[in-house]
This record gives structure tokens, C-alpha cells and sequence, in this order.
């Protein structure tokens, strides 16, 4: 069954799917580190502890999920678990007695989620169907509009009415992305139901189904995230030994199981997600440090109204909304010509346009006198992330699915999404290196942050380090790119 566009039905029923729940998502993560810092008056050590634990899990979890659906639930019982799940953890976070309780709800609730509405995505078309790329931009689309609209519409409320309203708005915007699943099910014509039913009714336990097994390992996995949320330690102690175990593993696969061209390939696949890693430990500072700089050091007045500091979440996806379309042209047009760079070229320069973005922000910091940074420099910034953003992200998980040998596809996509959590770890690190340390006002004993002039010398001085980082990373994977395009050997590449 076709629709518009000649796009099967179901694609728009997960299009507003996935655009509520980025809408919850992109609003509580626009709220939470200010809600920290200014709500409940934790340091910036300790909210960038909470912050990091939350997204390094959030990013973790769906490995665990899409395995659970794809071989007991389905991806439809998973997605609506999910869902439900991350409900409870939204308007949960109304009530700051539960916040970690509400983050743990949130990250297995993701688990669940994520993974299994984007593989509806792909089960919607064929194989061999031409619709399906136009059909993932179609419902990225969908994220980005979410992630557009939320900051703005949470963050006005979270700042300037009350910041348990900004969560409560995006615990709504999840119910109304899971109703919408629900109720247009019908569209999907028998996608995404479970893969054995006889197994998912089978008892696990005495009158204990499968099926309730993993909903109530589900439960008891939020007991375990909301140990580890409050353990930014453990959850690094965690992130290095499961880092250390895959990378002996692919390097054990590669000497014994690869002829030559696979282990080019698997070589070229791994140093391209270890770069990853650099870039989006950085970019990732937009809802930590950059937020909180936002927060306290950027002039936010347009035209007699000060804009919130979590309203500025929306730039990133508003930039992507913009340019996407202008890049796909480009990358068209280069093509036509045989001008179009490689994947290794386009990481390189993701961390380029990246370092020029922290160059940007270095520049404002450096330059304002008071230590209030004009927004165009944090605007600018934001533009040139964006711009390195589309340069790496959508060539990445096509890279993986190209390099891998087809036996392990699986895996290194568990591998890619691991990374991604791995960044948030380190990204959180790298945050906590521009933590403002309060200090007791001299004149009315209060516990204070100090004077602008002084914190922005602190995001200066980070944020030029970054710049120096991710420029000689850039710049080095621009000199290896010859060898690993090589590596790549074209005509073997699926």
C-alpha cells in the first residue's frame, strides 16, 4: 500500500512517531544541565558527572534492545515499551526527588525505542526498493523537526514558567508520538511483529510468558541505570573495559578471520569510528559546556527579549533542516563530476569545520571585554558545527554497512553505536574541563558564580584547546586519507 510520494503508509506514522519522541528527547536534554546548575544548584562537576552518565547510557542501551526485539519481542511490542518507559520518565522528571529514578526510566526506555522504529523504517521497503533512501531522509527529517521544535517550546516553558513544565511538555510530546504508533499500526501491514510467537508466549517461569520475562527484565534493567546514572566513575570503568574487550576482538578477527581486502576494509571501518569518537565528543559539548556558556556568558537579547538558554538547542537542527538539501545537491553535483570526496576525506573534513566552529566560539570569548560574547559568534559556531555534522554523520553508518564483512554487519553496528556512547563518556570529560567553580560573595554570603569576565576566559580556554585537537586530528586523517582510500579498494566494496 502506497501513499504520498508513492511512500508505503507507514513511513508517516513513524515520520511523527520519531519527530514526538525527538521532541521529548531534544527537550528534557535542552533543560537538563541548566535544571542541574540553576534548579537544584549542583556544581558543574557534579551535573556534568549526571549529564555525562545519562547520554553515554541513552546511547548504550539500544544495543540490548534491538537484540531483545529481534529475536523475542518484535520491533512494534519493543517500540511501544519503549515508549512507555520513557513516558514514565519524562513526567517523572516534574518531580526533582526523582530525577535519577526519571533519567534511569529514560535511558532503558530509549533502549527499547530507538533501535526497532528505524528498522520498521527499513522492513517498509524491499529489497533492492530505490524509495528507501528518500524514505530515511524523509523520516530524518522527522528527527530534526522534533529536535527544532522542542528546545524552543520546552526551554521557554522550563526557564520562564517552571522547569518541571518543560519536562511535563516533553512527557506529553512522547505520549502523543506513542499514540500515534499505536494507532496506526494498521499501516504497517505485518512489519515489525515478533519473530517467533510461540517463543514469545512460551513460559520462561512458571506461569511467568517470555514475553513478560522481558518486560520485567526491562523493569529491573531501571534499577540498574539508576545505580549507574549516579556513578559517573563506574559507568567510565565500564565504557574502557567493554572499549578494550571489542577492540582485542576485532583485532583477533582481523589476523584470523580476514582475507586481505576484509582486512582492509574491517582496518579502514575501525580507524574511521575511532575518529568518530573525537568528533562527537566535542560536537556533543552543545548540551553541556556550550549550554552552560550559552547560559552565562552570550548576550541572548533580540529585539527587547532575551531568548532562553535551551531555546539555542534548536540551532543545530535548524542549520541541518536548511542545509541537508543544499549538501545532498552538492555531493550530486561533485559526483556528476567525478569531484566528490571520499568517506575519509568527509571525515577529515567533519573535524575540520568542527575545529573552526570551537574557533569561533574561542574568538568571542576571547574578544568581549565584559565577558557577555555577542550571539553571533555562538550562532556562527552552531553553523559551522552543523556543517561538519553533515560531512561525517550520514556517511558513517553507510560506511559501516559498506566495509564490514557481510558476517558481522551486526556486530560493527553494535560496534558504531557503542562508539557513540563512548564519546558521550568522553565528551563529558572533556565539559568538566570548563567547570566554574562557586565561590561565597563577599557581600552577602551566598554561594556564587564568579563575574562573566571571569568564567568566559574559562570556556576560552577550553574551547581553544578543542580547537587545536580536533584541527590536528582533521588534519591527520586528511594525510592518511590516500592510504586508507586505498584500503578501501573500490571495486571490492559493496
Amino acid at each position: 500500500m502506497v501513499s504520498l510520494q508513492g511512500h508505503p503508509r507507514g513511513l508517516y506514522v513513524l515520520f511523527f512517531a520519531e519527530m514526538w519522541e525527538r521532541f521529548s528527547y531534544y527537550g528534557m536534554r535542552a533543560l537538563l544541565i541548566l535544571y542541574l546548575t540553576r534548579a537544584l544548584g549542583r556544581s558543574d562537576d557534579t551535573a556534568n558527572s549526571i549529564y555525562g552518565s545519562y547520554v553515554a547510557l541513552v546511547y548504550a542501551t539500544p544495543l540490548l534492545g534491538g537484540m531483545l526485539a529481534d529475536r523475542i519481542l518484535g520491533a512494534r511490542r519493543a517500540v511501544i515499551f519503549g515508549g512507555t518507559l520513557m513516558a514514565i520518565g519524562h513526567f517523572a522528571m516534574a518531580f526533582h526527588q526523582l530525577l535519577y529514578l526519571a533519567l534511569a526510566f529514560l535511558i532503558v526506555g530509549n533502549g527499547f525505542f530507538k533501535p526497532n522504529i528505524s528498522s520498521i523504517v527499513g522492513r517498509l521497503y524491499p529489497a533492492g526498493d530505490r524509495r528507501r533512501d528518500a524514505g530515511f531522509t524523509i523520516f530524518y527529517m522527522g528527527i530534526n523537526l522534533g529536535a527544532f521544535l522542542a528546545p524552543i517550546a520546552c526551554g521557554f516553558l522550563g526557564e520562564h514558567v517552571g522547569w518541571h513544565y518543560g519536562f511535563a511538555l516533553a512527557g506529553v510530546g512522547m505520549v502523543l508520538g506513542l499514540i500515534n504508533f499505536v494507532i496506526g499500526q494498521p499501516r504497517f501491514e505485518g512489519i515489525g511483529n515478533p519473530p517467533n510467537l510461540d517463543l514469545l508466549r512460551k513460559k520462561a517461569l512458571p506461569f511467568l510468558p517470555m514475553e513478560w520475562l522481558v518486560y520485567l527484565g526491562g523493569f529491573a534493567f531501571v534499577g540498574l541505570a539508576w545505580l549507574l546514572v549516579q556513578s559517573f566513575g563506574t559507568v567510565g570503568v565500564i565504557m574502557n573495559i567493554l572499549g578494550g574487550v571489542i577492540g582485542l576482538i576485532l583485532v583477533l578477527y582481523v589476523i584470523f578471520r580476514c582475507n586481505s581486502v576484509e582486512r582492509h576494509h574491517l582496518t579502514v571501518a575501525v580507524i574511521l569510528t575511532v575518529f568518530s569518537v573525537v568528533f562527537w565528543a566535542f560536537f556533543e559539548q552543545a548540551g553541556s559546556s556550550i549550554n552552560l556558556f550559552t547560559d552565562r556568558n552570550v548576550d541572548r537579547v533580540v529585539l527587547g527579549w532575551e531568548i532562553p538558554a535551551a531555546a539555542f538547542q534548536s540551532v543545530n537542527a535548524g542549520f541541518i533542516i536548511l542545509l541537508a538539501p543544499a549538501f545532498s545537491f552538492m555531493w550530486r553535483w561533485l559526483a556528476d563530476r567525478k569531484w566528490e570526496p571520499g568517506v575519509t576525506v568527509k571525515f577529515a573534513l567533519g573535524l575540520l569545520q568542527l575545529s573552526l566552529g570551537f574557533a569561533a566560539l574561542y574568538l568571542g570569548a576571547r574578544l568581549s571585554g565584559s565577558g557577555i560574547v555577542p550571539l553571533f559568534w555562538l550562532v556562527l559556531g552552531y553553523l559551522l558545527h552543523t556543517m561538519g555534522e553533515l560531512c561525517l554523520s550520514p556517511v558513517g553508518l553507510s560506511m559501516i554497512t559498506r566495509l564490514s564483512p557481510v558476517r558481522i554487519v551486526g556486530f560493527m553496528m553494535g560496534v558504531w553505536f557503542l562508539a557513540a556512547s563512548y564519546a558521550q563518556y568522553v565528551g563529558a570529560l572533556v565539559a568538566k574541563l570548563a567547570n566554574i567553580e562557586r565561590t561565597e560573595s563577599t557581600t552577602s554570603g551566598a554561594i556564587e558564580l564568579p563575574p562573566p569576565s571571569e568564567t568566559v576566559m574559562v570556556y576560552a580556554d577550553v574551547y581553544g584547546v578543542v580547537t587545536l585537537i580536533a584541527l590536528g586530528v582533521g588534519i591527520v586523517l586528511l594525510l592518511l586519507s590516500p592510504l586508507l582510500k586505498r584500503w578501501i579498494h573500490e571495486e571490492h566494496a559493496s
